[in-house]
């Protein structure tokens, strides 16, 4: 009997919302690991859906997403380039009710984990400035009305989301945040350092955590290292989801990924395989090989991916493959509107990939043709 965890698929978005719904009736987390362009904020935008189209209307999820981070912006006071201030969209439900709340003072115990400056929200014009403690001498000074980089800016967002996070927990069902049922979490750490990364993903498990707290959450990444932590974190009453586009059928397909953590490379390597075997090569699988080959380079030392490819006899320095490699893996290819191989290139691609997985001793139960006489080209 195979060990290979059973794929389920689903034509719609729709469809798998209903799914992940139904997960949570006897679940309080579900997470979900999938690459870029996916679909990851679209069914985040769904999943809320589904629950207005439950209460006839009413909302129930509270959710974090590329949209969320939309809500804010910055006027970087073009004109005289010294007041700059960080907008906030109040027109948003999101915001309802905060006026009164002291987000302030909610929000610094929560961003003194990860940054070294500090903010005021104007709540007469809703927007924020940032300051922050700089060398001067042996003493420092404060410099006000600065521009916080990206990845301050994003941690910013983040802990004001979790501050009102916070408020839904706690809520006793007559506060603004009654209403949550839900919490949809896609990609906060887009633009954050591993440290981060990580100091994240444990501090928002300990927060969801919370016994007390009826609300059930789902959070989606393309970050495997976030993803990985999360699962050593939420191991008990999790589902935890592999997801990807259903190439076979069209629409979407997920499979558990088990209290096992989950590991991007091998996915991909996996996925290429079954993408082999079925002759559905596209253009875009050359990258894919590459970032994998890049990803065993760096863990067994090695300064080029072409280090992982084998030498053939007539090509002692594994000169052609590489370069080929190199080649095709920086072509002009959309990953949204995959073109198919050329049949040269898809022998070579066999032949790198065989190579490959047989020079390397992974799990046998991913690969169950290995190992196969890999074909010259």
């Amino acid at each position: 009997m195979s060990n290979k965890p059973k794929i389920r698929r689903y034509k719609t978005m729709r469809g798998l919302v209903t799914r992940l719904r139904g997960d949570l009736n006897n679940s309080d987390f579900v997470l979900i690991y999938a690459y870029n362009g996916i679909g990851k904020t679209r069914l985040c935008m769904e999943f809320k859906e589904g629950g207005k189209r439950k209460n006839k209307g009413d909302p129930d999820t509270l959710y974090f997403n590329a949209f969320t981070e939309d809500l804010f912006s910055w006027d970087n006071d073009l004109e005289n380039d010294s007041d700059r201030k960080l907008k906030i969209n109040t027109d948003s439900s999101f915001f309802a009710g905060l006026e009164s709340m002291e987000m302030d003072n909610r929000i610094r115990p929560l961003l003194d984990r990860y940054a070294n400056f500090d903010f005021r929200i104007d709540t007469d014009k809703w927007e924020v400035s940032f300051s922050r403690e700089v060398p001067k001498g042996e003493t420092t000074e404060t410099v006000e009305d600065i521009k916080v980089s990206r990845g301050e800016e994003n941690i910013f967002i983040w802990c004001f989301f979790l501050a009102i996070v916070h408020l839904a927990l706690d809520d006793d069902g007559t506060g603004p945040y009654k209403w949550v049922r839900h919490i949809y979490i896609d990609d906060p750490v887009s633009s954050l350092d591993e440290h981060n990364a990580i100091a994240i993903a444990t501090h928002l498990a300990r927060l969801l955590k919370d016994e007390k707290s009826q609300l059930k959450t789902v959070i989606s990444t393309h970050h495997t290292l976030f993803y990985n932590v999360l699962c050593n974190e939420l191991k008990k009453k999790s589902c935890k989801y592999f997801l990807s586009r259903d190439s076979s059928h069209g629409g979407y397909a997920i499979r558990k990924t088990g209290n096992t953590p989950f590991f991007h490379h091998v996915a991909a390597l996996a996925e290429l395989y079954e993408a082999e075997r079925s002759d559905k090569l596209h253009t875009h699988h050359f990258n894919m090989l590459r970032v994998i080959m890049e990803k065993a380079a760096s863990f067994h030392g090695d300064e080029n991916f072409s280090a992982c490819i084998k030498k053939d006899d007539n090509d002692i320095d594994g000169v052609l493959h590489a370069r080929l490699l190199n080649l095709l893996s920086h072509g002009n290819y959309s990953l949204y509107e995959p073109r198919e191989m050329l049949e040269e290139n898809k022998e070579y691609f066999r032949k790198i990939l065989h190579d490959f997985i047989n020079r390397y001793p992974f799990n046998p139960a991913l690969f169950p043709d290995e190992p196969a006489k890999a074909p010259t080209p």
